[in-house]
């Protein structure tokens, strides 16, 4: 039901730990996502119990009647799990962050006796130092931050130059969960985003520039036509093809 959960170890204040890590994508705000989160959490803890508990029953070694009952022994471990919600949109996460969040008006007496649920929330939007993240994922991470401002897109493609050798498949999520519309060439393995943004942009130009022309011819023609022009000359005269004029006249 995961979207992806791995065994990892991870080394910590000189140890290594044995722990399992769940990763939850979201595309948008999930309102309800500590309820989610917790709810796969428990389930990992649940099977953890289960397999040990069918472990002891198949080698009959609980000791005591309430091990037995228990299935799990005083020296059994639960290895722990860790949910990191990543939240690949670019407006501002504004759902909540812990169970309580969700909570209506509570009494603060009785805060203490209702157990909470901290989500682990990874989003672009509130990361400020990228350095260290180690594979193509920094760039995705980088755009989605700055998506909703192009100058600041601008300037983060201009001074990283890692931006100029992206792989295709992370130009593919940028695409995807940014909203963007690089041109990716059906052979190209590798991207210089750097390059294909301002190509995109001037391609922008190019396309305001010709429909402002048509715009402005279009007010011409209607003007000549109020004149008593005939469409041939009207034609000539904005520079356009007798049926396109036609076209805007009867519209």
């Amino acid at each position: 039901m995961r979207d992806i959960f791995k065994n990892a170890s991870i080394k910590y204040t000189g140890k290594s730990y044995v722990v399992l890590i769940g990763v939850e994508n979201q595309s948008d705000i999930h309102y309800a996502i500590p309820v989610k989160n917790m709810f796969y959490d428990v389930m990992a803890y649940g099977n953890q119990v289960k397999e040990t508990a069918k472990k002891h029953r198949k080698e009959k070694d609980t000791a005591t009647s309430d091990e037995f009952l228990s299935g799990f022994t005083k020296e059994d471990k639960l290895i722990p799990v860790i949910t990191i919600t990543v939240y690949l949109g670019t407006k501002e996460w504004d759902g909540p962050r812990r169970l309580s969040d969700m909570f209506g008006d509570v009494d603060e007496e009785l805060l203490p006796s209702i157990p909470d649920y901290r989500i682990n929330l990874l989003a672009p939007r509130e990361i400020t130092d990228f350095t260290g993240f180690r594979t193509s994922i920094r760039q995705l991470f980088e755009v989605l931050k700055n998506a909703y401002d192009k100058e600041k897109m601008q300037e983060v493609l201009q001074n990283d130059e890692k931006f100029s050798n992206v792989d295709r498949e992370t130009v593919e999520a940028i695409n995807l969960f940014a909203g963007t519309d690089i041109d990716i060439d059906g052979k190209e393995e590798v991207i210089d985003m750097c390059k294909a943004w301002e190509e995109q942009k001037n391609e922008g130009r190019e396309e305001g520039r010709e429909e402002g022309r048509i715009r402005q011819a279009k007010i011409t023609a209607l003007k000549l036509q109020k004149k008593g022009h005939s469409i041939e000359d009207i034609a000539e005269c904005v520079d356009f093809d007798e049926e396109t004029v036609k076209k805007w006249l009867v519209s």
